[in-house]
């Protein structure tokens, strides 16, 4: 953008150009559009969907356990309490009702054949007697050759050779991908809210308790730092959420993916290297910027949440207030600080906005301490010409639009005692330099 221009400017004829601090992204808001509230009213096209006490309704379902690759642990609720069950047998995977599983990618990005052939990596030592344990039972066999079946017909092989060309002890040996690899899915228990009539009617985050987001959280966190554990060639764990199809999401049901690398993304190598320049970037061109353009719409001890600018897509910004750079060094009560405040917004949006939420934190080999901060991404527009010709991109709504969207539903679900209470919009202190990674700087 010209010098003329600051990073977040108005124009006379209320056009509003933005410039992201830490991308360079250029984005115009130009007037009259965006205007339109967040509504979850069921539109015309919604179709009645026949409830069942176990939801069948996708590969992610309940009532599907068997569709997907052996898991690597559920979360559970015995008496009331999580408790995190570990390498479920198949032969016991309906003995208890998940409220959250972690299970492989089947179709992975980094695939496991990646880091074998890349760095000689090898199953742990755990992960081999998940392996042998698992294929102890003619149940476990059964649906793991299943599963590889299934994998190879989609990838485009016959029926025919997938039955007799390729032997039993190779699709064993495939079966390598589900124990070890790093590709991993947390996926929700719940297909539809509880009351659902309609197919619109999803569980989203915003459709959780706030106890049930947080435990989602904790029990992503602890996937994370298992992967680190077992492959110590990770530098980075990738991880985000696609809500609905629109957004990037294979099912309409809600989940989160993991995804290791052997780098931190140019992405992630852009910031350390603002942050080497000026420490307290974050501060100052984030959560401080936000603050004195009025766009903090909440706030709690432990995080922030504002809108941030310059991004193509209308885009949420939480920030976590902690020293700690990694969501696995963080303790419990930054972790249920900030996951309150994402999973507000989520409820504030509804179900039926497509998005992506995005997670950034410091890469674990890094001495810069960056911090864990999660975006959420309305996608509601789709890039076009003018885009790639120009890089400008247009978004539709504003970052003040944005704000006033989401701040009387944040008060609505406040005074419905539907998200946990906190200061919101004007009530927040917006305190300058709020957040305190670089107390936590690595040595």
């Amino acid at each position: 953008m010209s010098n003329l221009f600051e990073t977040y400017y108005k124009m006379s004829d209320g056009t509003i150009k933005q410039v992201n601090p830490f991308t360079g992204t250029e984005v115009w808001t130009v007037p009259g559009r965006g205007k339109k509230p967040i509504t979850n009213e069921i539109p015309r096209h919604a179709k009645k969907i026949d409830k069942h006490d176990i939801e069948g309704y996708c590969n992610f379902c309940e009532k599907k356990y068997l569709n997907t690759p052996p898991e690597k642990a559920r979360l559970v609720k015995i008496d009331g309490k999580y408790v995190t069950l570990k390498n479920v047998k198949a032969e016991n995977l309906f003995d208890t009702k998940a409220e959250f599983r972690r299970v492989p990618n089947l179709f992975e990005i980094v695939t496991y054949d990646y880091w074998v052939k890349n760095y000689g990596f090898e199953l742990t030592k755990e992960q081999i007697h998940h392996k042998n344990d698992y294929l102890s039972s003619a149940a476990g066999i059964e649906h793991v050759i299943n599963i590889i079946n299934m994998k190879l017909k989609l990838s485009g092989i016959g029926d025919e050779e997938v039955r007799t060309v390729i032997s039993l002890q190779d699709k064993l040996k495939m079966a390598d991908a589900f124990f070890g690899g790093a590709h991993e899915l947390i996926v929700a228990g719940k297909h539809y809210k509880s009351n659902a009539v309609y197919d619109v009617e999803l569980c989203s985050s915003g459709e959780l308790t706030p106890e049930e987001h947080y435990q989602y959280f904790l029990f992503t966190i602890d996937a994370i730092k298992d992967i680190f554990a077992q492959n110590r060639y990770v530098r980075y764990i990738s991880v985000f959420q696609n809500w609905l199809m629109m957004a990037g999401a294979s099912f309409d049901h809600l989940h989160k993916q993991l995804v290791a690398i052997d780098e931190w993304g140019v992405a992630m190598e852009d910031e350390i290297e603002l942050y080497r320049k000026n420490k307290n970037v974050y501060n100052e061109k984030a959560v401080n910027f936000a603050s004195y353009h009025n766009l903090v719409f909440a706030e709690n001890d432990y995080a922030i949440a504002f809108v941030e600018v310059g991004h193509r897509y209308p885009t949420i910004a939480i920030y976590s207030k902690s020293k700690h750079a990694m969501p696995q060094d963080h303790t419990r009560e930054e972790i249920r600080g900030i996951s309150d405040i994402v999973h507000a917004c989520h409820a504030a949006m509804g179900s039926q906005i497509p998005c992506n939420e995005e997670w950034y934190y410091s890469p674990m080999d890094a001495k810069e301490n960056i911090p864990w901060h999660i975006m959420i991404k309305w996608r509601t527009n789709n890039p076009a010409g003018f885009e790639g010709g120009t890089k400008i991109y247009v978004n539709p709504i504003s970052p003040e639009d944005l704000r006033d969207k989401m701040v009387p539903r944040l008060f609505e679900l406040k005074n419905q005692k539907k998200i946990v209470e906190f200061p919101i919009a004007f009530e927040c202190p917006c305190k300058p330099n709020c957040l305190n990674y670089i107390n936590g700087e690595k040595i």
